[in-house]
């Protein structure tokens, strides 16, 4: 592709957050994979550009069994992005994980189905490891952004992905809080799996909008709704952009973490 603009950096937004930049210009991809979920905007944060996708679409039309997670990430990838951020609303499944807090997650557990995962369908057989699935070096940097501050977050924690769009069955969701993960969402599965498979850095950051409702025994403690999931992403849409903003200026240029080197050994020969 040969675009007068590229991007260093990518976000994908999540449910309620569709305003990130200032448009410098604004694009409509076609990739090998189909079309992503809307046109991309690039915008410039300090010095550096930035590429923001909705992964819903801005009007939030495209539910989440539904996105064309490989269409979103390739296309990241063509505007030379090697490092996105992927905030989402999620729910907790523990009680001591808030609504309004931060979770920035460290491992996913992959509940889905019938999703198209990987970019690698033959006939070279490739094994990328997701071992360790989120870029420890953009973590670092998302964790000292938010403890400076102020916001409450939790350095680490485990997602659940389930494959939507209904919420999840008191009896399922109490199951996911015994096994001790702490998030539920839709969309990280497969988006930063993919992200992984093309060598990109991805971080989660994990807006809790509400609990799930396995988590029933407490009167203070109400079960998810769609309603209330907009609700509180909007109230903390500030606090996430602040995050964003305050991140992305303390990304360096050198990229020595895991992530860039995924392919070294995965394809078999």
């Amino acid at each position: 592709m040969d675009r007068g603009i590229k991007a260093e950096l990518g976000v994908f937004g999540g449910s309620g957050f569709y305003n990130f930049l200032n448009i410098k210009e604004e694009l409509k991809l076609k990739t090998p994979f189909g079309e992503p979920s809307d046109t991309i905007i690039i915008g410039e944060l300090d010095g550096k550009n930035v590429a923001f996708l909705p992964r819903h679409g801005r009007k939030h039309s495209i539910p989440p069994h539904k996105i064309n997670y490989r269409a979103n990430v390739y296309a990241m990838k063509e505007l030379g992005v090697k490092r996105i951020f992927g905030p989402c609303a999620a729910g907790s499944l523990q009680p001591n994980i808030k609504p309004g807090d931060f979770v920035i997650c460290d491992q996913f557990v992959d509940r889905t189905n019938c999703r198209i995962d990987t970019f690698y369908d033959g006939p070279e057989v490739t094994h990328v490891s997701t071992a360790e699935p989120y870029c420890p070096v953009l973590k670092d940097i998302v964790l000292k952004s938010a403890k400076k501050l102020g916001i409450n977050y939790h350095e680490n924690g485990t997602v659940v992905i389930i494959q939507g769009p209904r919420f999840s069955t008191k009896s399922e969701s109490r199951w996911y809080s015994g096994q001790g993960w702490e998030v539920i969402n839709m969309t990280q599965y497969p988006e930063a799996a993919l992200a992984r498979e093309l060598e990109i850095c991805y971080v989660n950051i994990s807006l809790i909008t509400d609990y799930d409702a396995g988590l029933d025994g407490n009167p203070d403690i109400k079960p998810v709704s769609g309603s209330e999931v907009i609700k509180i992403f909007n109230e903390n849409n500030e606090k996430l952009r602040s995050l964003l903003f305050s991140a992305i200026p303390n990304v360096p240029q050198e990229r020595n973490c895991v992530c860039a080197t995924a392919l070294t050994g995965a394809i078999m020969k």
